[in-house]
């Protein structure tokens, strides 16, 4: 075949706030309906502290039926089809579009302040509706389960039986367990095991934080602001936030109990991966400051750092050059490009364009990796089943002026 198979490793689907009271269990309603409006107030309060309630508005001026994919399978297809993406992986939604899911459930799933029946309550209404959304076009849509396994990790276990079931690829992890035990603790073991058995890989997707530290106090008391640089100092430390669980996993020998579990990172961008496995690398083996230390390595079957590249996926949202560039210190094969549709961050309308630019010139065999060849692997995807789809609308090759040598060297 003359085209790639484009997977895109992030997009989001959610339905408007008032439209999950359908997907929520009828005892739960009353509680939505007092929470709605609370929750809408909420959003546009997020939307305010991060300087974007503007650049939304004119995003979605004109845009109306483009962005209604983020909740109309109709519309979806449309847009998958005009961006040349033959499948995608597919988070819950928030600010943009006013579409989080109830309860506190999607990104965040903080425990802080939150009811933890009703957090699971939320999650239950989001993935039966994304379990409805995937079945639209199960070929091309990888639809992930909100899991706030810190709760209850047994019925986390049941609930991911439930989405694989249903027709769902992964599940999405809080990457904040506030005052809960980390992700190296062994109390989790029953999740990670039936996370690798279901071959469902985790997912953590950057967001959240200790929003308190940036914004101060949410709502901020009368006559408080937002103090100024607040988003800046919350965009420099948001990578750091999404990678800590992974630290803690690697660390804690998760992947020794559980060598076949699979972890993506997703839109934290990857350009903090070359600085990360170094200092995994030194910590593990070269670090003379951790010699006083005792055996902190023992229980791991190998360095951390190469556990990442054996079990780690990097979803490098809307890759820039300069990340394409980095690619061998990253790892050409940890690293799947992403649309983030229906975000104004995002590469939607001008993929095609977005695309040519990061990847221009690079070798044709690693371009098909970054673009769809490693999602494929990771998420277990019936590449005979994307074919017929991208030979219809994926970019062809030559388009970005492909060489024919690859200088893979990340290993």
């Amino acid at each position: 075949m003359n085209r790639y198979i484009v997977v895109s490793s992030d997009g989001h689907a959610g339905l408007h706030a008032a439209d999950y009271r359908p997907y929520v269990d009828a005892k739960y309603r009353d509680a939505f309906d007092i929470a709605l409006p609370i929750q809408i107030a909420a959003t546009k309060r997020m939307s305010d502290y991060f300087l974007i309630t503007d650049i939304n508005k004119e995003w979605r001026r004109g845009n109306e039926a483009e962005l209604a994919g983020a909740w109309d399978p109709s519309a979806r297809d449309k847009m998958l089809d005009n961006d040349g993406i033959a499948a995608e992986v597919i988070f819950p939604d928030g600010v943009t579009e006013m579409n989080a899911p109830p309860f506190g459930a999607g990104f965040g799933m903080h425990p802080e302040g939150s009811n933890s029946e009703l957090m699971w309550a939320g999650c239950d209404a989001h993935n039966r509706f994304m379990s409805e959304f995937v079945q639209t076009a199960p070929e091309r849509r990888i639809g992930l389960a909100c899991i706030p396994v810190y709760w209850d990790i047994d019925l986390a276990v049941e609930k991911t039986k439930e989405a694989k079931r249903n027709g769902l690829g992964g599940v999405l992890l809080p990457p904040i367990c506030g005052n809960f035990p980390a992700y190296h603790y062994s109390q989790y073991d029953p999740f990670w095991a039936v996370c690798q058995d279901l071959d469902m890989p985790v997912h953590f997707h950057s967001g959240p934080a200790p929003m308190q530290e940036f914004f101060g106090p949410m709502p901020p008391p009368e006559g408080q602001t937002i103090p100024e640089g607040a988003v800046g100092s919350y965009l420099m430390e948001v990578h750091f936030w999404l990678a800590r669980p992974l630290n803690f996993m690697l660390w804690g020998g998760v992947f020794t109990r559980f060598p076949k579990l699979k972890v993506a990172l997703t839109e934290g961008t990857s350009a903090w991966v070359p600085d990360f496995l170094e200092r995994l690398k030194f910590f593990y083996a070269e670090s003379r400051e951790a010699q006083k230390l005792g055996d902190f390595q023992g229980h791991l079957a190998e360095s951390p750092a190469e556990t990442f590249r054996k079990n780690v996926m990097i979803g490098a949202s809307c890759m820039s050059r300069r990340e394409a560039e980095m690619r061998h210190e990253i790892g050409v094969h940890n690293m799947m490009w992403g649309s983030d549709y229906p975000h104004p961050e995002g590469s939607w309308p001008v993929t095609h364009q977005h695309q040519i630019d990061t990847f221009d010139g690079l070798p044709g065999d690693e371009v098909e990796a970054m673009l769809g060849g490693n999602a494929i692997e990771f998420y277990g995807l019936d590449a005979e089943k994307l074919a017929p789809i991208a030979a219809r609308i994926g970019p062809e090759k030559g388009t970005f002026n492909e060489t024919h040598e690859s200088q893979e060297n990340s290993q």
